[in-house]
């Protein structure tokens, strides 16, 4: 038995999971609030470490940022999520000076612990490009898509503590029938949240009126090549996106071919499952959440994006992406006495 202070740092994991799962959340706000240049600035916010409230402040910041509006109410989001964003990172800090000095310890997971780290630094680069580089399209994206890795890899870091601290983790493990499809699955929707996140970051949700047809009763044409430019010019401001509505269109089609790609996997990835014996309830839940995403989906085609919509849409993919990594997880630990039989079954 460990003791209740040896085992903090998979209290610290506990909380690393909510507070990285708030930080996407709050990236998701900032982002369709269209508050990613709220700071014009990086880290500080117009030249202060926190906006400031005077008027006489706001005027002096404001002077010193002509060519970006000040809007405090965009500022503080942008702040907001910077500093809940910072604290993550002392949290991913704090667990992988854990892993560091529990590195010959047998099973615990110290690489990936410390890797943790690699990914924050990097996705703090990120953040800083996104501001410098005024959100050009393949920084945000790539910003996104390094909060869900974190979030994802956090989540994946907290079973094997948990597997660490109860005493398995060095005992064999039952990979259940059917996990190779939960991979598929994994992949195909995080290459889908890549295309929500260029789509976002675009400014293409509201490309297409119809949410079959892109425009209902005529032809709207397609600039595959323009909508998935990624060399795009340094230097200009990104925010309300830059490309003509065929690029813009190409990109929302596209993503909605996705869509229907990932809700392909998805189904027979449960057929799958549930042929091989999977728990119906865990299979349903993952059923339900798809299919609330693509509903969430159409909705803000046809509603225009509206804010709400979109923050459920943006919350429903985390949701989905994290459901599958739950299942990913969900293998069975032998017991050492019953290890030959129940590897011979499995």
């Amino acid at each position: 038995m460990t003791s209740s202070y040896a085992r903090w740092p998979l209290k610290l994991g506990h909380a690393a999971v909510l507070l990285a799962l708030v930080v996407v959340m709050l990236g998701g706000w900032t982002r369709i609030n269209d508050a990613g240049l709220g700071c014009p600035d990086w880290p500080g916010c117009y030249g202060h470490i926190v906006l400031p409230g005077s008027e006489e402040a706001l005027a002096i910041a404001q002077a010193r940022y002509p060519d970006q509006p000040l809007l405090a109410h965009k500022g503080w989001i942008e702040m907001v999520h910077r500093y809940v964003a910072g604290t993550l990172g002392l949290l991913v800090l704090a667990l992988a000076v854990a892993g560091w000095r529990r590195r010959r310890v047998e099973g615990y997971p110290a690489v990936l612990s410390m890797t943790l780290l690699g990914l924050v630094v990097v996705q703090a680069l990120f953040g800083m490009w996104t501001v410098t580089l005024k959100l050009l399209p393949i920084v945000v994206t790539l910003h996104l898509l390094g909060g869900l890795l974190i979030l994802a890899g956090l989540v994946l870091l907290r079973f094997r503590l948990l597997r660490f601290y109860r005493g398995s983790a060095g005992r064999p493990v039952a990979r259940r029938r059917g996990r190779s499809w939960v991979l598929a699955a994994l992949i195909v929707l995080f290459l889908q949240i890549a295309l929500g996140g260029w789509t976002s970051a675009n400014y293409a949700g509201w490309a297409c009126t119809d949410w079959l047809l892109c425009e209902r009763g005529q032809t709207q044409a397609l600039d595959f090549h323009g909508g998935f430019e990624v060399t795009l010019e340094t230097g200009p401001n990104y925010q309300g996106g830059q490309l003509p509505r065929e690029g813009r269109a190409a990109i929302q089609m596209t993503h909605r071919a996705g869509a229907l790609l990932v809700l392909l996997v998805v189904a027979i990835m449960i057929w799958r499952l549930a042929r091989a014996g999977w728990h119906k309830g865990e299979l349903l839940g993952v059923a339900a959440l798809a299919a609330a995403q693509v509903g969430l989906g159409v909705a803000n085609i046809v509603y225009a994006v509206p804010i709400p919509l979109a923050m459920a849409h943006h919350g429903g993919a985390v949701l989905l992406l994290l459901s599958l990594v739950w299942l990913y997880q969900r293998d069975a630990v032998i017991e050492k006495e019953n290890c030959y039989a129940c590897a011979q079954s499995c």
